[in-house]
């Protein structure tokens, strides 16, 4: 098959609809492998055709380092999909996570991308070995740790933690991995008193010193194993030598609470990257409304196209700025429809740049200036003017 039909060619409102008349039961999973491989482009190809044809929807990234799937797979076709990937030796017996809560609809499309790396973390791999990760830890285990008072610490993103994370984690305020990992080196380094290089020489080999010797033991978790694979490894590159990781990550973490039947140190919501955006582990609410401050771990993105940045918004809120982050997005979102083409033309997505809102205190500002600009001119937007006159000529 030529390799430019081997992708999606179907607007989002196609896909939700073909979706929805499939109404066939589906299994969210996802599973990660750091292995070599060769010719990534034609098996690129060779899984976008084996896969299609099983139903699978989702994101998968393979590499010359391994591959990263999140998929969606007809239940039925759970054994088949299975078959396929042990056929493969580079895949084979590769663990999956199952979803903690799925509706079947966490993907649309099937979309499977060659790239450098799998997970985009920015860091020289050359300059540490990424093979000398730390010890992995069961969710037993990894709750005694924390319990006798292991430095906990969350390697997600910003915004991600924002509505969930283990009791007493260090949330890194970064939104990217390598500034969250850099910033963990440097939390590390005050912690013990040390002067930090974020970039030290490659590991000589020798002893311990004594300061390394009295470093805290730490426990590293993520969404499902994968970041922490590479930032257990920075960290031991580091000297960070007691350094254990989540095994599984959050999601089987959360499947070996139910089948140990163990309390859950995780508290709230588990952020994943699809259409659910996030997965409910316990009944507590850590986040806070970004826009009035209410206990809230709803999140979402913002309905006005050319912003789409995450935030974590109430309900009360939502309806309030239909849906937006501020007036100012709320305005362009409630126009006709072809008043906002018109008005995003040869503008770039503001959330291509940063993907969340992670000043909320500005936002509130922002939205209190803007308010009060709204009501003193009726519009934030007076280039609309102009737009609608030219509208209305048309029409």
């Amino acid at each position: 098959m030529e390799a430019h039909r081997l992708r999606n060619l179907r607007s989002p409102g196609e896909l939700r609809a073909r979706l929805e008349r499939e109404g066939t039961p589906r299994t969210t999973l996802s599973f990660y492998r750091y292995v070599r491989l060769n010719t990534v482009e034609e098996l690129r190809h060779a899984l976008y055709q084996a896969w299609e044809a099983l139903g699978v929807l989702g994101r998968i990234y393979i590499a010359p380092e391994g591959i990263n799937a999140q998929v969606s797979v007809p239940t039925a076709n759970l054994g088949a999909f299975r078959q396929d990937l042990d056929g493969r030796d580079a895949f084979r017996a590769v663990p999956w996570k199952i979803a903690v809560e799925d509706d079947g609809k966490s993907f649309l499309k099937l979309m499977i991308k060659a790239r450098k790396k799998i997970v985009a973390d920015g860091l020289d791999d050359d300059a540490f070995d990424v093979t000398n990760v730390g010890q992995h830890l069961d969710a037993a285990t990894f709750n005694r740790k924390l319990e006798e008072g292991a430095l906990v610490i969350d390697m997600r993103n910003n915004y991600e933690c924002a509505i969930g994370h283990f009791e007493g984690a260090y949330l890194p305020k970064a939104d990217t991995f390598r500034g969250a990992i850099e910033e963990v080196v440097e939390m590390l380094g005050k912690v013990n008193g040390e002067d930090v290089d974020t970039n030290p020489q490659p590991e000589t080999g020798q002893p311990a010193t004594d300061s390394t010797l009295h470093h805290p033991e730490i426990l590293l978790y993520c969404t499902g194993g994968i970041r922490c694979e590479k930032a257990s490894a920075y960290l031991k590159h580091h000297g960070y030598n007691k350094v254990n990781q989540l095994h599984g990550g959050i999601i089987d973490y959360a499947r070996q609470l139910k089948a140990m039947g163990l309390k859950s140190k995780y508290l709230g919501q588990n952020f994943v990257f699809d259409e659910r955006l996030s997965e409910r582990i316990t009944d507590d609410v850590v986040g806070t409304c970004m826009q009035c401050g209410a206990p809230c771990d709803r999140i979402g993105n913002c309905h006005e196209a050319t912003c789409n940045m995450l935030l974590v918004q109430c309900e009360a809120c939502a309806a309030k700025y239909a849906d937006c982050c501020s007036p100012s997005c709320r305005e362009i979102h409630l126009l006709p429809m072809e008043v906002q083409r018109v008005w995003r033309k040869g503008r770039s997505t503001r959330s291509t740049k940063t993907k969340a809102i992670n000043d909320p205190e500005g936002l509130r500002k922002r939205i209190r200036e803007e308010e009060e600009l709204l009501a003193l001119r009726g519009t934030l937007h007076p280039e609309l003017t102009s737009i609608n006159q030219k509208e209305e000529a048309s029409a």
